[in-house]
């Protein structure tokens, strides 16, 4: 904990002062420069602090940058989600989730729960699998190749009897949810719960996270899901319009 905490430490100095040398460090943590230069040396290795070859100081590296993009991104959805994830829920009656890429799983950062739901089950902040869910197969199908297939490769864990446990047929089903543009599961997860997600992308057309519909499966049938579908797609394609896609 001593040498995470210190290596915040650094990154604060870094961002106070611009750069900084070894020594400089070394002195405000109260550390030996060898110290120093070793935490400096991780952090460089996973491109949060870079060093300025010609003066031997260290500043702050893209890692950064990606780090506080993919944390502004997240805010952003919660911010310009709040009214389209309030409005789907009370047109539809049913439980609405944005959802997020995770590593291998999405979690659903925002939730709204219309008038049917009112004793649905609280989805927010929970990781849930990308190929047992209606969220995480269109983060799944939306994702580079190279990441997709490794994802794929790992084991499927089967949650009910109709959970996709195929890598094969998943990825049938991840160039259908491309195609038509949504997803579904029905009772992949849990037995008794369908659901239905729409991608929702970033101003570069890149998908950044899923909206989806859920409910009971007596009431997300084979007659409601095209309407429900149509709804979450337009959903996401408002608040993509909202995240700046299509400006």
């Amino acid at each position: 904990m001593q040498s995470v905490d210190r290596a915040v430490s650094v990154l604060e100095i870094l961002a106070r002062h611009g750069e900084a040398g070894v020594t400089e460090i070394a002195e405000q943590l109260g550390v030996h420069k060898s110290t120093a230069f070793r935490l400096l040396g991780v952090l460089e290795n996973r491109g949060l602090v870079a060093q300025a070859k010609d003066r031997g100081k260290y500043y702050l590296g893209a890692g950064i940058l990606r780090l506080a993009g993919a944390a502004a991104v997240r805010l952003d959805i919660s911010q310009e989600g709040v009214q389209v994830c309030r409005e789907l829920a009370d047109e539809l009656g049913e439980t609405v989730n944005i959802a997020v890429l995770d590593d291998d799983a999405a979690v659903n950062i925002m939730q709204a729960r219309g008038t049917a739901s009112v004793t649905a089950q609280n989805w927010l902040g929970r990781r849930t699998p990308l190929h047992a869910t209606s969220s995480g197969k269109v983060l799944l199908a939306h994702l580079p190749p190279t990441l997709r297939e490794g994802l794929l490769a790992r084991p499927l864990h089967r949650f009910t009897e109709r959970t996709v446990t195929g890598a094969a047929v998943l990825r049938g089903e991840l160039e259908t949810v491309v195609e038509r543009g949504y997803g579904v599961t029905v009772e992949e997860l849990e037995l008794g719960l369908a659901a239905v997600a729409a991608p929702v992308r970033a101003h570069d057309g890149e998908v950044i996270a899923a909206i989806s519909v859920s409910g009971p499966v007596y009431r997300l049938n084979a007659d409601r899901l095209p309407e429900v579908a149509e709804r979450t797609v337009a959903a996401g394609a408002e608040l993509s319009r909202r995240m700046g896609y299509g400006f």
